[in-house]
């Protein structure tokens, strides 16, 4: 039997640098060692036979915000000619961060947050430290914390945002992050990874279109079972009904310690698989097997 080929999306920027994906050498070493024949192409390659592998594998197409239309269409033809993972319904849901509103209408909890369209009255907090940030981006791209004596700073980056065509969005800034950090809890193949903690992110009075650390202090740590639980309820409610091969659920505390959900990454989340080699063996089998379960 031929060994089942598995396509790794990445982007540009990956291949010019590879150490920006530590974790993508070695899940294309890990693949063929499982018997595999693995290899790694950019999303937007015009000479990539999509058709030709038993499994497409969104990993590190990390430029997809800057043609979101484009690559949510590359998405739906892909998986047109193969299995792509995740699934391009998912993929359209989860390009935009508007995606949390369904969270909470499904009863997961996330942090509050608002959203300002172009067109939109600016209504921005009148106490309190907040958070600016586009529904489409990565990296804290176009991301500030403000204070309050801060909003015509916050004022002319929404207007910037705006101008751009982005629809922003507004979070209460929230304290414990910057004791307890963000937790991220990974998972592949329906079974829980591992998780990390990363220090805060967004320090007071640093300009949003200022390059920022996207995870600083990054550690291997320990879920609460609070933790564990609000991840897989987010998960269920993200997928609605689809398959998903992996996902990321970054979490944060609320003022009375509850877990909330900041992001739930099921389009290429960066899973940190160097931090814990026990993982990579778990993510490879639960590729291995969906490209087989495919050929049968």
């Amino acid at each position: 039997m031929a060994f089942p080929r598995i396509a790794l999306v990445t982007c540009r920027e990956v291949v010019k640098d590879p150490d920006w994906d530590r974790d993508l050498p070695l899940v294309l070493k890990a693949l063929e060692e499982a018997g595999a024949d693995p290899v790694a192409l950019c999303w937007d390659d015009p000479r990539a036979d999509w058709g030709a592998f038993d499994l497409v594998v969104i990993r590190s197409a990390w430029d997809y915000f800057e043609s979101v239309d484009e690559f949510v269409a590359w998405a739906d033809a892909c998986a047109d000619v193969t299995l792509l993972a995740n699934p391009p319904d998912v993929v359209r849901r989860n390009v935009d961060k508007r995606y949390l509103g369904d969270l909470s209408r499904a009863g997961v909890p996330v942090v509050e947050t608002r959203y300002l369209a172009p067109g939109d009255r600016v209504e921005l907090p009148e106490e309190g430290e907040f958070v600016l940030k586009p529904t489409v981006g990565a990296g804290a791209r176009f991301t500030a914390r403000y204070r309050p004596q801060e909003r015509d700073i916050a004022v002319r980056q929404l207007a910037r945002m705006h101008a751009e065509g982005m629809t922003a969005m507004v979070q209460p800034y929230l304290r414990s992050v910057d004791v307890k950090g963000e937790r991220a809890l990974h998972f592949a193949g329906g079974r829980f990874l591992h998780a990390t903690r990363k220090s805060a992110v967004l320090a007071p009075g640093t300009p949003y279109d200022h390059d920022k650390t996207p995870h600083p202090g990054l550690r291997v740590c320990e879920p609460t079972a609070a933790e564990l639980a609000v991840a897989e309820s987010a998960l269920a409610a993200g997928a609605a009904g689809s398959d998903l091969l992996y996902g990321r659920v970054d979490l944060v505390d609320g003022d009375d310690g509850t877990p909330l959900v900041m992001e739930l990454e099921l389009v290429e989340p960066h899973l940190f698989l160097h931090l814990r080699p026990a993982s990579l063996p778990v993510f490879v089998a639960a590729m291995v097997d969906a490209a087989a379960g495919r050929r049968v």
